[in-house]
């Protein structure tokens, strides 16, 4: 049995964390919501007051935190993480943050004699609950192995992807190329009810040839074709606009940074962001068919 820190107990962390402790380890958590605290006390966790506090008695310290100024400052300061927690603690950060940040703070903790993986995830709330997420990983391959065995109670599909922050690279490339698919569905079936082509057999035809994809085929943004999509829900989100914004916020960040050009990237985290000022952030991003639909 391992003792793990759990640092961000929100929607994502919690799931995570449950599924943890049910594999027989110690889990404490840490959060800044009362509200996590107590539901994560509910769930069986032991609760600290600090990040360090927590991670002094850890050998594994997992977080699930917003942003990358919200990485550095757990990991990077004075009485933080990598400050406090003992030689060899093992470290993954599971948030979707910035290439640089997540390097940055690899290279703050390797430095201090630790290890330490970027492991932002894909399969959204119902992922972390089943236990089924994929993880997509970047550190060194000795990193890597120490923590399969965690990843493996939390996740279904675990990818090393190479170095320092390429888990961070593959997580944002991915959802950039569903933030364009996306639009580029919605467009079609906007287009489709101009042209007074039922939707239905928009999907018939497109689904089993070349317009074939993951947004059309497993989360098509209009009702009616695909039963489990967030259309038949009125669009309450499984993956936010306002989350597939800051991925696509991270993608164009990474892209101006390493000097590539992503112009249907851009696009799409215009679109999107004019959808999210709309007051429409809290829908599922597959909503954004009621853009192109002029709603």
């Amino acid at each position: 049995m391992a003792t793990i820190a759990f640092i961000g107990l929100g929607n994502m962390g919690l799931p995570m964390a449950k599924n943890l402790l049910a594999g027989g380890h110690r889990v404490i958590g840490v959060d800044l919501s009362p509200a996590n605290l107590a539901a994560a006390q509910a769930a069986g966790l032991e609760l600290a007051p600090t990040a360090g506090a927590a991670a002094a008695e850890a050998d594994l310290v997992v977080t699930m935190l917003p942003a990358g100024p919200h990485v550095r400052a757990v990991y990077g300061a004075a009485d933080g993480v990598i400050a406090i927690a003992r030689p060899g603690t093992l470290f993954i950060d599971s948030s979707t943050i910035d290439v640089d940040s997540a390097r940055a703070v690899i290279a703050q903790a390797e430095a201090a004699g630790h290890m330490m993986l970027d492991a932002p995830v894909s399969g959204g709330t119902g992922g972390a609950a089943a236990g089924t997420l994929t993880f997509m990983v970047g550190g060194s391959e000795t990193a890597f192995a120490k923590a399969q065995p965690y990843l493996a109670l939390m996740g279904k599909n675990i990818v090393h992807a190479g170095g320092p922050g390429t888990g961070q690279a593959a997580k944002i490339c991915n959802n950039m190329i569903l933030g364009i698919s996306m639009i580029a569905v919605s467009e079609a079936f906007a287009l489709a009810d101009k042209l007074g082509l039922e939707r239905q057999k928009l999907f018939d035809i497109s689904s089993t040839s070349s317009g074939q994809c993951w947004s059309l085929t497993s989360y098509c943004p209009v009702p009616g074709p695909v039963p489990t999509s967030p259309a038949n829900r009125d669009y309450q989100p499984g993956f936010a606009v306002d989350m597939m914004l800051k991925d696509l916020k991270l993608a164009q960040q990474a892209a101006a940074s390493a000097g590539a050009a992503t112009p249907l990237g851009a696009q799409a985290a215009a679109l999107y962001q004019l959808f999210s000022a709309a007051g429409n952030g809290g829908m599922d991003f597959s909503a954004i068919v009621k853009m192109m639909q002029g709603k």
